[in-house]
């Protein structure tokens, strides 16, 4: 039985470009996973929601302004990760200011859904590209 701890929430965006493209970034060198393409976002800090901790996420992550109520729940994951387990929320995003930039990355790359199966990514990525697909 996992106790609170060793559950990690994580938070991700899919955002959507007026093409219908999806924004990927690639993971940087000397980080877990290195080198694989995942959605933007992160962890959900102590007494965060979701949406907040996810706007915050794009805000250091990209350098863009997301607000909360922009944010539509999309699809989940859940994944083992060694002790812990992931709990990855998805989020659909169509609205935010500013053009994202590569602050913590490596890479950024616009692709059209089916597109992302021919990505290497995070196996808590790799389930919610058939949401993505039936969604966008």
């Amino acid at each position: 039985m996992l106790s609170k701890s060793d559950l990690l929430l994580v938070v991700a965006a899919a955002m959507i470009d007026p093409e219908g493209r999806v924004l990927v970034q690639r993971r940087p060198a000397g980080t877990p996973m290195a080198g694989l393409w995942e959605f933007p976002g992160g962890k959900v800090e102590a007494g965060e929601v979701p949406e907040t901790a996810l706007a915050r996420e794009l805000e250091e992550e990209l350098g863009i302004a997301v607000e909360a109520a922009d944010l539509k729940p999309c699809a989940f994951a859940s994944e083992g990760l060694g002790a812990r387990h992931l709990l990855l929320l998805l989020y659909l995003v169509r609205t935010w200011r500013g053009a994202p930039i590569a602050q913590h990355a490596e890479a950024l790359q616009w692709v059209h859904p089916s597109a992302l199966r021919a990505l290497a990514m995070p196996p808590a990525d790799v389930p919610l590209v058939a949401a993505l697909e039936r969604l966008v």
